[in-house]
């Protein structure tokens, strides 16, 4: 059994709703198995611009509905989110349509409080409940050749008013390596402060990968594809120059039209002082492990 993460940020880093003022820390330690002892912690440095579920849920990217920031909430109640379905397939023992709430059934949901980093260099802070994608992975049934895992966002023309136009060549793709995918920090969000996820945040099912630049986390997944070579990802067709398949935060590689430095944290109003940004997010001694010998400043 895979060890579980333990989270060092709490309520005090997030604007809490009424049913969360205790400020309870959201994840205890999981009891896992021998292999909990080699469960790391994240960097527990203070997130000083709080967000709240209006802020998280009013300012986000889903060109499916447009390419403003306050597009997705305007517009995402249009996509019909029950019934649902994700369709499991390539090397997997078990592949098929496995119904959303089946999958619900499986899984144990968790509450995440991570630190979420945008390419376009502003971040937030959000309280996830999800499940770890290992464990849909596993009940799937990963094959020996798989390498890498592929994803796609649902794409309905009627309910996506954004996919009219040519922003990407859609359906949105993403992928990671298998290992990525496999991290205990790697997890499948169903909601933000307790509630089912919001339309313009990805409902009913998103993938969230707390180290990586935002646009890697793909929202309402319908199609997760095993394979053995890396799968063509949206952003990387679009721009390969600008948009690397791993694209790990990492304030020490600038994209190509900004520096990567620093970070604008949401909710801190227009004056507000630019942040450092950690490597990996605040998550390198999670995840450093899984890059060793590889030249990070060739893998943006």
């Amino acid at each position: 059994m895979a060890h579980r993460w333990t989270n060092t940020l709490t309520y005090a880093d997030v604007t809490p709703r009424a049913a969360f003022l205790n400020r309870r820390q959201v994840m205890a330690g999981l009891a896992g198995s021998g292999l909990a002892a080699m469960a790391g912690r994240a960097q527990a440095e203070a997130v000083p611009e709080p967000n709240s579920w209006e802020e998280i849920t009013s300012y986000n990217n889903y060109y499916e509905f447009g390419t403003r920031k306050d597009d997705p909430a305007k517009y995402a109640h249009t996509l019909k989110t029950e019934p649902w379905s994700v369709k499991i397939d390539g090397l997997v023992d078990r592949p098929g349509e496995y119904d959303f709430q089946d999958i619900l059934s499986e899984m144990t949901i968790e509450k995440r409080i991570y630190r979420f980093r945008c390419v376009e260099a502003w971040s937030m802070v959000v309280p996830w409940n999800g499940f770890e994608l290992a464990d849909l992975l596993n009940m799937a049934g990963v094959q020996e050749g798989a390498k890498y895992v592929a994803f796609e966002t649902a794409l309905r023309p009627d309910e996506m008013p954004g996919v009219a136009y040519p922003v990407l060549d859609w359906p949105y793709r993403e992928g990671l390596r298998l290992d990525e995918a496999l991290h205990p920090l790697t997890i499948m969000a169903t909601g933000i402060y307790g509630r089912p996820i919001p339309n313009q945040n990805g409902a009913p099912l998103r993938l969230v990968v707390p180290w990586k630049y935002g646009f890697k986390s793909i929202k309402s997944i319908v199609r997760i594809t095993l394979t053995e070579d890396e799968p063509p990802t949206s952003w990387n067709m679009a721009n390969p120059r600008e948009y690397g398949f791993y694209s790990n935060v990492n304030p020490t590689v600038d994209h190509p039209r900004w520096s990567q430095a620093s970070e604008r944290r949401i909710g801190g109003g227009l004056f507000a002082k630019r942040q450092p940004t950690l490597m990996f997010n605040g998550y390198e001694s999670d995840v450093a492990s899984l890059y060793d010998g590889m030249d990070l400043s060739e893998y943006y």
